[in-house]
């Protein structure tokens, strides 16, 4: 059935993913889409041809659309899949204003502020909306794009109006992002990359899904979680998170949208997180697979209502 809309559509204040002022009318049903293409090398022998085909097998029969990409240091290991296309970040951003944040402190030779700390806490481990607008208008469009080409993230847009919510973004630049929060670089100093994954670190419980399911718990966690329903495209969930341990230090972003539910689009990226902690970290008894540093939850939270109150 085709939704006509004869007046203006009606916004609102999307959800925690968002944090943006947005149309909103009834999502289609997502079309099946085409079947993915994954593609991985590894220094591992058999290890690429394994994520390959397990990637597939947990996204075979997903709905939406679907961006991955995997690198592991330590065995050379990179899996990709639609690492081009873009996608409205909603708050997966939020690791990126963080990372301006510290970048424009590193070039001022300054700490941050109380103020800024404070702010950026809330940013991350709550995904609090405000705090980020105050952040992103501190900065303004300017510094961000200053981040983005020192850091490499050409694929990377701004959204316009300080609708930070709807920067573009790309599995390629996102795992840009964490390869320099998890690895000594020009661009962000020892201490920022620390702090910025010690945050990560303290996601609170509700947002502890996507790309952690399926970590072993010998394996360290430090996530971003985002998401979005618009008018179109349904909504857009996406996890990026870094894992270190067990002789493994890698990182992982899934990107998603025509997804017909929130729920279904978390589900579909931990199929995919599940697979590939599962081939990388192979566990040796029940006991140890079953014990996670981070245990997905079953109920997204959001932080204000995802639709508009009655009236």
């Amino acid at each position: 059935m085709t939704h006509r809309i004869s007046r203006p559509a009606r916004v609102l204040a999307a959800s925690l993913g968002a944090g943006v002022i947005v149309p909103f009318a009834a999502a289609a049903a997502p079309a099946a889409a085409a079947a993915p293409q994954v593609s991985c090398t590894s220094s591992k022998t058999g290890l690429a041809t394994k994520l390959q085909n397990d990637i597939t097998t947990a996204l075979r029969g997903r709905a939406g659309t679907v961006a991955v990409g995997l690198y592991d240091r330590s065995t050379k290991t990179t899996c990709t899949l639609r690492s081009s296309t873009a996608y409205d970040s909603a708050s997966v951003v939020k690791a990126t204003v963080l990372a301006t944040l510290l970048w424009d402190a590193k070039k001022h030779n300054r700490y941050l502020t109380t103020r800024e700390q404070s702010l950026a806490t809330a940013m991350i481990t709550k995904s609090d909306n405000n705090a980020t607008s105050t952040l992103w208008k501190q900065l303004g469009v300017t510094k961000v794009k200053g981040f983005l080409a020192a850091a490499g993230m050409t694929q990377t847009k701004p959204g316009a109006n300080n609708y930070w919510g709807l920067t573009q973004i790309t599995v390629r630049d996102e795992q840009k992002l964490l390869a320099l929060l998890t690895a000594k670089n020009s661009v962000l100093s020892d201490n920022s990359r620390a702090y910025e994954l010690k945050l990560m670190g303290k996601v609170i419980s509700s947002q502890r899904w996507g790309t952690p399911a399926g970590a072993p718990s010998s394996v360290a966690v430090h996530v971003k979680n985002g998401w979005l329903s618009r008018a179109t495209h349904g909504w857009r969930v996406h996890s990026i998170g870094t894992f270190n341990g067990a002789g493994h230090d890698y990182m992982i972003t899934v990107l998603t949208q025509d997804n017909s539910t929130m729920q279904y689009g978390v589900n579909t990226i931990q199929a995919v997180a599940k697979a590939i902690h599962k081939d990388l970290v192979p566990t040796t008894s029940t006991t140890s697979a079953s014990v996670l540093r981070y245990v997905p939850t079953t109920n997204p939270q959001e932080a204000i209502p995802a639709v508009p109150s009655a009236g």
